[in-house]
């Protein structure tokens, strides 16, 4: 099994290395559709990999390390190349892997910048064999941040996804594309050096930075002053990927600007990345550091979910109803005040904020509610962002004043499917039960209730509280959404005369993301029966 999951990273990596060579042949059109066939192809198989490696693993000891690999890298340094997967990152190793496979299958018959609308690409258009090299490079990085077991190492694989993302907003986004990948760069990457920080604090002070040897410590040799300095630190840093309040201000503006493929990689892997550190870094390694900053952290997750569900009501609403806050919101570059790309990324800062609510608890409970809202956001929100950028495709248009008019855009009646997918993932968003989004932020907010012993369970209980504001809001303003876009008289007039219904590679698409929010919610021990033993090993340190 261990060969299974150093080919998941070389075999992405070796693609990616091939779109460098003169292979596809000189004429521009053709070399594209070699490029992004091959891209599915790659990730296809890299998919097969995933499940060959979900299959054999031992799903009676979910909390052990398996598939390893361990060997000495830097040894000044010591640095190892250290790799394996447990309970709490195969699920994300395999959703990573599926995103990236639909995301490709897409992007075969809708690449970026207009290529598949049916006029050639001219020689001033980015490239598709940069475009699916990127996005190989990408899926490396990704799978490389849930899979090592070293401190640099994380780090390293957290750092091979920036460069790519930014140049597939900068290349392939729209609107103000520059600008907003500048920030997202901008900003993670301050996010990651300060997380470097603490990562070097604990290997100089521990002598090692194998984050098995380390989560076996449990912080044994750390002491409280270097404990708190280096959680500090890693929080922040992970806190700006994931997106904590405030520091998430770089992603509606990445959300709106990225090509509808990097909007899902961006939300439903990308986010992923700094919770699971938290995960995987901090409750183990840093134990008391982590107890110290916990209040501080869920009280930013409170305020967050709060925050971003005021965003996206704001957003959600007709222009003459808009608040203050919808036009603070709303993206400068356009004057649009409800854009359904940008109500969907502040609906991430809400989400995500249960996220981090539920490992600030420091229990099992919510650390497992955390973990499994990981992957049901990435499902659902993934879903949401494909739907909306057909929408989008369709109309011209995600603003939701020029899509819904005086009566609303009609789906129901222009594109029946597209408007049943729509209403299917915005009650899944919304938390409904049944669905994968509801076990998640449920448990997050049990954790809130009964929170690790040492912290203040006053202070939580307010938290949860706030969280379930927000989940009533976030139904105000996905409801909304749906009445606005789905709803409405197919006869009045429309930004285009015929809107085209769910086309068979979308369904190709946008269906396994369906099937399996209903089977997550339908079957939540799928997700917690893996969980659960490891999230209680990091706890326990043992």
């Amino acid at each position: 099994m261990n060969a299974v999951l150093i080919a998941l990273l070389v075999l992405p990596l070796l693609g990616a290395a091939l779109t460098l060579a003169p292979v596809f042949g000189p004429d521009r059109a053709v070399a594209g559709r070699r490029a992004l066939r091959l891209n599915s192809v790659v990730t296809g198989a890299v998919f097969l990999l995933t499940v060959a490696l979900a299959a054999g693993f031992d799903h009676d000891e979910p909390a052990r390390m398996q598939a390893t690999t361990d060997v000495s890298w830097i040894p000044a340094l010591h640095v190892r190349f250290h790799l394996g997967v447990d309970g709490v990152s195969l699920p994300l190793i395999v959703l990573t892997a599926l995103l990236t496979f639909l995301c490709a299958l897409y992007s075969e018959k809708r690449l970026p910048d207009g290529d598949a609308r049916g006029g050639a690409p001219d020689e001033h258009s980015p490239s598709a064999q940069a475009f699916v090299g990127l996005f190989l490079l990408l899926e490396v990085g990704m799978l490389a941040t849930f899979a090592v077991l070293d401190l640099l190492l994380f780090f390293l694989a957290f750092e091979i996804v920036l460069i790519p993302m930014y140049f597939l907003i900068a290349r392939w986004g729209s609107g103000a594309k520059a600008p907003a990948a500048n920030r997202f760069i901008l900003y993670t990457l301050l996010g990651s050096a300060v997380m470097l920080l603490g990562f070097l604090l604990i290997g100089s002070e521990a002598g090692t930075f194998d984050m098995q040897a380390l989560a076996a410590a449990h912080g044994n040799g750390l002491s409280h002053t270097t404990q708190v300095i280096a959680a500090l630190a890693i929080m922040v840093g992970l806190a700006v990927k994931a997106p904590a309040w405030p520091l998430h201000s770089w992603l509606p503006d990445a959300h709106t600007a990225a090509p509808t493929v990097g909007s899902v990689l961006l939300a439903g892997v990308l986010l992923k990345m700094g919770t699971y550190g938290l995960v995987r870094v901090l409750l183990p390694v840093v134990p008391d550091g982590t107890a110290t900053l916990a209040p501080y952290l869920g009280a930013f997750a409170a305020v967050g979910i709060v925050y971003g569900s005021l965003a996206c009501l704001a957003l959600a609403l007709p222009s003459p109803a808009t608040t203050l806050l919808s036009k603070r919101s709303a993206p400068s570059d356009s004057g649009s005040k409800g854009d359904l790309k940008r109500l969907i990324a502040y609906s991430s800062v809400g989400h995500m904020g249960f996220v981090l609510l539920g490992i600030a608890s420091l229990t099992p409970v919510g650390v497992n509610g955390a973990l499994f809202a990981n992957i049901a956001h990435g499902l659902i929100t993934g879903l949401l962002f494909f739907l909306v950028g057909a929408v989008k495709d369709r109309y011209g248009t995600a603003d939701l004043d020029t899509l819904s008019g005086a009566t609303g855009a009609a789906l129901y009646g222009r594109a029946p499917r597209i408007g049943a997918l729509l209403a299917f993932a915005a009650v899944a968003s919304l938390g409904l039960p049944g669905l994968a989004g509801f076990w998640g932020e449920l448990l997050a907010m049990f954790g809130a209730f009964d929170p690790a012993a040492g912290l203040s369970r006053p202070a939580f209980v307010t938290y949860m509280v706030l969280a379930g504001l927000g989940t009533l809001l976030t139904a105000a303003y996905l409801l909304i959404v749906v009445k606005r876009v789905c709803m409405g008289d197919p006869r009045q007039p429309a930004p285009v005369a015929e809107v085209a219904d769910l086309r068979p590679y979308e369904a190709v698409s946008w269906t396994p993301l369906a099937a399996l929010t209903l089977v997550v919610g339908l079957w939540p021990a799928l997700l917690l029966g893996l969980s659960d033993p490891a999230v209680k090993h990091l706890l326990g340190g043992g």
